[in-house]
């Protein structure tokens, strides 16, 4: 599997990066055609990011789209998206699956400015998340863990073939926005890659929001994960405060998104 950082700055869009999604990609057979191919799923597709992604692909070929939450920050670019779909000038695309917890497409339509005479079924077909039930795309399944945050969340634990040896499975997991949970604990256990959201500093008080450095720090060590990568940080926090709190409970490989990093697994 090949990651990819399209956005991932925390709460909005930033001066260096859109907002949080995350490209996933793995090869495998395509089912209707018996050919091999790369298969694309994206895990949230935040202001900023749809844009942003055609650096990497061609929108055309998405596959699926997963959201962690329906915050705007994690789920905006959606009308883009479905734009693109409908009106794209040789014809429509058709549906793609479209995942994300209860009230998903209500959200949606919402962001939209539309009513519930619009369903979307040219551009999307809706799957609401349910913890531990995973979701097959292609050669990869995402499993939904529950999160600790203000609205209804999910963490994805991934499993798809290395990029080395397409006849291992390897496991990357990205928490979504959260604070520190068993749920969240248990997806991380023994990934390779640990995407974690850290959009507090030791200087934000509330909880049950999001994770500090240090917080994100003692996750990746309970879990035994072999690569920590913090995200969703704040524009106007120093990305070093938030290694320096990780270091705090976290000896192993580190670093912060950007937009545009890869990471093969």
């Amino acid at each position: 599997m090949k990651l990819t950082v399209v956005g991932c700055t925390g709460s909005m869009s930033g001066p260096f990066s859109p907002a949080s999604s995350y490209l996933v990609q793995a090869l495998g057979e395509d089912p209707q055609t018996g050919q091999e191919r790369v298969f694309n799923v994206l895990m949230d597709l935040g202001p900023g990011s749809f844009g942003a992604l055609w650096r990497y692909i061609d929108a055309r070929k998405i596959d699926a789209v997963l959201f962690s939450h329906l915050h705007a920050d994690h789920i905006a670019d959606v009308v883009s998206l479905h734009v693109h779909r409908r009106w794209f000038p040789t014809g429509p695309l058709g549906p793609i699956l479209l995942a994300g917890p209860d009230g998903l497409m209500d959200r949606v339509r919402g962001v939209d400015g539309v009513g519930p005479e619009e369903t979307y079924a040219g551009e999307f077909t809706p799957h609401i998340l349910t913890a531990g039930e995973p979701i097959t795309v292609g050669p990869m399944t995402f499993t939904p863990y529950p999160a600790n945050h203000t609205v209804p969340a999910f963490g994805f634990r991934v499993q798809g073939p290395s990029e080395g040896n397409p006849l291992e499975q390897v496991e990357l997991a990205y928490t979504g926005d959260t604070d520190t949970c068993d749920s969240i604990i248990d997806m991380a256990r023994g990934v390779k890659l640990l995407m974690s959201e850290a959009g507090f500093t030791k200087a934000d008080k509330p909880r049950g929001v999001h994770l500090t450095g240090e917080r994100a720090g003692a996750i990746a060590k309970e879990a035994g994960v072999e690569l920590l990568v913090l995200t969703h940080i704040q524009p106007w926090t120093d990305p070093r405060v938030v290694i320096e709190e990780a270091r705090m409970e976290w000896e192993g490989a580190i670093s912060t998104a950007y937009a545009g990093a890869t990471y093969t697994i």
